[in-house]
């Protein structure tokens, strides 16, 4: 048996709606079919009569005053916010919401970015009043524009762009969040972002420089000792950028060869701060012997440099810094924009998270369980993050693996006759 009711217009698509339940066979059909149509019923009600009144924009303000996250973070969900929830869905009442509305949005999502709905338009260059066709001239005087180079600058008729899976998987994780504190707050009774199936995730497709590409780079850094000092230690430890900006000599056990990755730096425009590492833990990562030389002989040119302006070098100076005392920490976007004009400058496209998938990839291909490396790396999960990240890696140290155990397999016996 099939129970249908019908739950009105669709706000987006402004197609019917109903709300549909089958029934198994069986001797109770009737009476399960009775009990799910009170319950469409019941949620059909619910919607058309909420609890409150409140919008999806006033979620979304309310959202945003209680939410605690990072400034970085904060600004990312406030213009998913703004460039596509509120759009779409923010004149909606909160208990109008439902499974099909959700679907329909991620389809709009997918089908253009800019909320198009398949009408014409122009895709203006600037939200400033212009002319749609204008030519940016490098001279004042009359001259020949096609030879001297003048610019054309022009409008363009619009073409849909579809919002990328990740990007709607975050504002689908956006919605999930206001909405469960929607349910907390009383302001409604069911949670409509469980029905709703957002995108499937994106298969991780780590892309590390290769073992000659890696030695090109640490060539390239090595020109200058400290830069050098600051890759290899992106290479052979992993760490986040943030978390080697952060880095202090009090975090570094030289003798026994070992450091703690405790902090790490934020960055939101001109503004940065000291701060938890990504995952909110802190982990010790042992360091091999051509590692461990590297900091030490890092240490000696810190505390020489120290000296030379009559200081000492303090026990909680930052490992890598441009104030001769250790007293400040690098910039994160800086380090970053170095690394990719240091590899662009020899010919390899690459950025430097890149060397945090090559220190996992090469640790996968050396034979290292993965709960290790996670630990190394700071992934949660045990695990789990680093199998779904590196699976294909761990699947080639698997078949290897393989061809190294048949050699020490017993023989087999001949077949008779």
């Amino acid at each position: 048996m099939r129970v249908r009711v019908y739950a009105g217009l669709d706000p987006l698509t402004k197609r019917r709606n109903y709300l549909t339940e089958v029934i198994p066979p069986g001797p109770k059909a009737e009476a399960e079919a009775e009990r799910a149509r009170t319950r469409l019923l019941n949620q059909v009600d619910e919607q058309r009569n909420p609890r409150t009144r409140a919008t999806v924009n006033q979620l979304m303000d309310r959202y945003l005053e209680i939410l605690d996250v990072e400034p970085s973070t904060r600004r990312a969900y406030v213009g998913y916010i703004d460039k596509h929830i509120r759009p779409q869905l923010g004149r909606l009442m909160v208990g109008r919401l439902d499974a099909e509305i959700l679907d329909s949005f991620y389809a709009n999502l997918r089908s253009c970015r800019e909320h198009c709905g398949g009408k014409i338009a122009v895709d203006h260059r600037t939200t400033w009043p212009h002319e749609c066709r204008t030519v940016r001239h490098r001279r004042r005087r009359p001259h020949d524009c096609a030879a001297t180079g003048c610019q054309t600058l022009e409008c363009r008729p619009h073409t849909c762009r579809p919002l990328g899976a990740a990007t709607i998987r975050q504002i689908h994780w956006i919605l999930s969040g206001a909405l469960k504190r929607a349910v907390r707050w009383r302001w409604i009774a069911i949670n409509p972002i469980d029905f709703a199936e957002p995108p499937a995730a994106p298969k991780p497709n780590p892309e590390p420089p290769s073992s000659e590409e890696a030695a090109r780079l640490a060539a390239e850094a090595w020109k200058d000792p400290d830069w050098g000092t600051l890759v290899w230690l992106a290479m052979t430890t992993g760490a986040r950028r943030g978390e080697l900006c952060a880095l202090r000599w009090s975090h570094i056990d030289l003798a026994n060869g070992v450091i703690s990755l405790r902090t790490s730096i934020g960055q939101d425009g001109k503004a940065r701060w000291e701060k938890d590492t990504k995952t909110h833990q802190k982990r010790r990562v042992a360091l091999d012997a051509e590692t461990v030389a590297v900091l030490t002989e890092h240490h000696e040119r810190c505390a020489a440099r120290a000296a030379d302006i009559g200081v000492t070098l303090a026990a909680d100076a930052f490992v890598f810094s441009l104030a001769p005392d250790g007293s400040t920490h690098l910039v994160p976007d800086s380090v970053s924009q170095r690394y990719r004009n240091m590899a662009s400058r020899i010919g390899i496209d690459t950025h430097l998270h890149a060397l945090r998938h090559y220190s996992a990839t090469e640790l996968v291909t050396a034979g290292i369980d993965v709960r290790t490396i996670a630990g190394r790396l700071g992934h949660a999960g045990g695990g789990t993050t680093t199998l779904r990240v590196y699976a294909a890696w761990v699947a080639e140290a698997d078949q290897r693996a393989a061809a190294a155990l048949g050699p020490r397999m017993p023989l087999r016996p001949k077949p008779a006759g």
